[in-house]
């Protein structure tokens, strides 16, 4: 298994609970999938560079977690597919 850390943007017009529901969503994913979510940071809501979609302000969040290749690449998939999220990036850490 690979260290990865993920981080994405949700839209900020949602509510506290969807946000909630959004971040559990991808947490689940991985730990479903056979890896483990080792921490989840909520930055809450920030003002963004440039306007994206729209938006010029987005929710931020990181999670840092444990899996095999397969599992981040159907967790960026799911990133793309899912509405709420504005954007998003997968990185693998350093050894």
């Amino acid at each position: 298994m690979r260290d990865y850390e993920a981080m994405f943007i949700i839209k900020p017009d949602l509510e506290e609970e969807a946000v909630s529901a959004t971040v559990t969503k991808f947490e689940n994913l991985v730990t479903a999938s056979g890896g483990s979510v080792n921490n989840v940071d909520r930055w809450g809501k920030r003002r963004l560079a440039y306007e994206i979609a729209g938006y010029t302000e987005g929710v931020y969040a990181i999670m840092d977690f444990s899996a095999e290749s397969a599992v981040a690449r159907e967790l960026e998939r799911v990133f793309r597919i899912t509405d709420e999220v504005i954007r998003h990036l997968v990185v693998r850490k350093g050894d």
